[in-house]
């Protein structure tokens, strides 16, 4: 599951509503895994620190409403899962994390510069990281020629706002928001090639039962 810097905030949250009404209908958590909710979660609110510390109200909006989001779908995970105690442990992991890193740059590095360069390389290495680690997958799907495992739509989704975020990066030149998202520009297209490429391997294949 691809995971939004403010990209994986958007591209990320449509596929995982489809998680919640997954989760809403049938009353349980199935094969859904907690914690790519919990690493959009931090992405989010590490993007919102950014964008507050920098005071940027684009980043600030997206990011705040994709951690509302996630929160929420958190709570609904933990609703739904029989298991709760590892659910918990890893939040509170989570928060443990987030207090360390407050504390961190708010007694360690009273320099408002030097905090954001620091917190904008921690959220664009950590965005980087998100975006390339779905790419296992990919080997997946080279040897079975097939692109099922894939959504099209969330290509798509993830290329347009990969490149709209890499465009707003450019603008205001901010490294730390352009540079992050040129992976999420280049995973998409790979992907894109992969469902041209198999998609004419299955027609073939199509072809010749039909014969």
């Amino acid at each position: 599951m691809s995971t939004s810097t403010t990209t994986t905030t958007t591209t990320t949250t449509t596929l995982l509503c489809s998680d919640l009404r997954h989760m809403q209908t049938t009353r349980s958590v199935n094969n859904i895994q907690f914690l790519p909710f919990l690493t959009t979660d931090v992405n989010n609110l590490s993007w919102l620190s950014y964008g507050l510390l920098k005071g940027d109200k684009t980043l600030i909006v997206v990011n705040a409403v994709g951690a509302f989001l996630q929160t929420f779908y958190m709570l609904t995970y933990l609703h739904y899962c029989p298991r709760k105690r590892t659910v918990l442990l890893q939040t509170a992991a989570l928060l443990g994390v987030l207090l360390l890193g407050y504390s961190y740059f708010q007694l360690l590095v009273p320099d408002w510069t030097s905090r954001l360069r620091q917190l904008g390389l921690f959220c664009s290495i950590f965005t980087i990281s998100m975006y390339l680690s779905p790419l296992a997958d990919l080997v997946k799907i080279i040897q079975t020629k097939s692109t099922q495992c894939l959504s099209f739509s969330l290509t798509v989704a993830t290329l347009l706002a990969s490149a709209s975020w890499t465009l707003y990066g450019f603008r205001l030149r901010d490294l730390y928001i352009m540079v992050p998202n040129i992976p999420g520009v280049l995973t998409s297209l790979i992907r894109l090639g992969l469902f041209w490429q198999y998609r004419q391997v299955q027609e073939k294949s199509y072809s010749l039962l039909q014969t």
